[in-house]
């Protein structure tokens, strides 16, 4: 679906891309998908120059590089020994994926159904846990439906903010972005994207999502953001595979 003259992936990789500002000079983890990769990336060329992106695996690139394209410049690398330290001591703001996300923000990517008999079996933590309960953690779920935001989780891998989560910033997804700016620390709809209802979005959650009186509209990327993104960070397009038009 295109939205004036950003499609809705555009939208999403701009909210992915506001997900850090304003971090200034930590590592950039997002690790989740080719949208929020590319927010990433989008953030340092633009508004947050000091963060630290790398080429989607180990190596510290010396500029955002384009998705799918080699390193360039090198200007550190991660071996995974280093890895785990800066999970556990480092500056970092990690953009997790979630097969299963409560109302808390405790989220499950480890199985689907009994943990002892699962019906499926997925990725297993992985490091969930650690980055959740040290490092700033958001979230990218390009699917938005009652399968992903459920009553409850089967299986915690990364906890919420019910379960002594460090800073769950935020939440994109393919129909809006959601944060946890209540009393409680309760999913709330932040903002929905455009051609987007609050009500398609609460219809597409499976619990009572916070939904404020007015809910306003996520911010469409400028004309020189989508400049970057279509020719520079991003040209083969590989944005729209993760969010079709």
């Amino acid at each position: 679906m295109s939205t004036g003259t950003a499609t809705r992936a555009e939208v999403c990789a701009a909210a992915c891309a506001d997900l850090f500002r304003g971090d200034g000079e930590i590592v950039a983890a997002a690790v989740s998908g080719m949208v929020p990769a590319l927010g990433a990336r989008l953030a340092r060329l633009t508004f947050e120059p000091g963060l630290l992106t790398t080429d989607g695996g180990p190596l510290l690139t010396a500029e955002p590089v384009p998705l799918g394209a080699p390193a360039g410049d090198v200007e550190g690398w991660l071996p995974f020994r280093d890895h785990l330290w800066l999970v556990l001591n480092g500056r970092r703001h990690v953009v997790l994926g979630a097969s299963q996300m409560d109302r808390y923000g405790n989220s499950n990517i480890s199985c689907i159904g009994d943990w002892e008999r699962p019906r499926s079996q997925l990725l297993g933590v992985r490091g969930a846990p650690g980055n959740t309960k040290v490092n700033t953690t958001s979230y990218w779920i390009p699917k938005h439906s009652r399968r992903v935001f459920t009553e409850k989780v089967d299986f915690v891998s990364g906890i919420g903010q019910d379960r002594g989560a460090h800073d769950l910033r935020a939440v994109v997804t393919n129909l809006a972005v959601l944060d946890f700016a209540t009393p409680d620390r309760r999913l709330r709809l932040r903002s929905a994207h455009p051609g987007v209802s609050a009500e398609e979005i609460a219809e597409s959650t499976g619990f009572d999502l916070v939904i404020p009186g007015e809910v306003p509209e996520t911010r469409v990327p400028t004309g020189e953001e989508l400049r970057i993104m279509r020719e520079v960070l991003d040209p083969r397009g590989l944005r729209e595979r993760e969010v079709p038009s």
